[in-house]
């Protein structure tokens, strides 16, 4: 049947090679086999086929991982082996995990880590409005004004767009807190940059209910228990339609 089998980008997500867009990404350039032959973008996994990846046979995962890492200025959140500070060689954790989403390499704190593509989608998708919570130091002053002009949506131009409306709050003479649901290119930075701002310091501590808490910079522990029930409770009604955004991270 025409519609039998698997999309070969959501196999490898759901295997823990990687997230269904660098799927697509690796089959472009070539890189991954389904039985003989070079897979094409849209092809199918019938039951019974072996998928090689780099030539390496592809096993699904037995189990679901999600790991809260917290990750140092310098990393960067990719699985792509030509970068060499690249969060998996980082991480080395023993079976295949990759990142959901990203945090930019100037920026530390909370990235969660998965083999199951089906939360990725679910949490990175910003039409399902999830929460992600950063703590920032700024070069001047924050102000009441600040605080007014970043809680209601701030024009950027160079993304042909205006944030969304969020929820940010004044801690200290040069510290805010800001929760964002959408995760636009280095959209704290460039928020700040339009009211003269330049960010000092960027670290997420909260996506959704699972929280950086007192997690050493370059550690990172598994979600489990309580907590992933209340994150598999708040992402059951969302779209876990692929995302394919144009740009991410903070």
């Amino acid at each position: 049947m025409e519609n039998s089998g698997i999309r070969i980008n959501k196999y490898l997500s759901e295997a823990g090679v990687c997230s269904r867009r660098e799927a697509d990404r690796q089959v472009a350039d070539g890189n991954v086999r389904i039985g003989n032959r070079i897979a094409d973008m849209g092809d199918r996994v019938q039951e019974g086929e072996s998928v090689y990846f780099n030539g390496t046979l592809v096993k699904k995962e037995a189990q679901m991982v999600l790991l809260a890492v917290n990750k140092p200025i310098g990393i960067v959140c990719t699985a792509e082996k030509r970068e060499k500070d690249n969060i998996v060689d980082f991480l080395h954790y023993p079976t295949r995990v990759y990142p959901v989403g990203r945090l930019d390499k100037d920026s530390e704190g909370l990235i969660l880590m998965t083999n199951n593509g089906d939360i990725v989608n679910k949490i990175m998708r910003a039409g399902n409005y999830h929460e992600k919570e950063y703590l920032v130091t700024v070069d001047r002053e924050v102000t009441d004004s600040f605080v007014h002009g970043m809680a209601n949506g701030v024009p950027l131009r160079e993304l042909d767009t205006t944030t969304r409306k969020c929820v940010v709050q004044k801690l200290g003479k040069h510290k805010f807190k800001i929760i964002l649901t959408q995760g636009l290119n280095r959209q704290i930075r460039r928020m700040c940059e339009y009211f003269g701002y330049r960010v000092r310091s960027l670290k997420r501590v909260r996506i959704m209910n699972i929280r950086l808490g007192d997690l050493p910079a370059g550690k990172y522990r598994e979600v489990t228990g309580d907590e992933l029930k209340m994150l598999q409770k708040m992402i059951a009604d969302s779209s876990n339609e692929t995302v394919i955004p144009k740009k991410k991270g903070n």
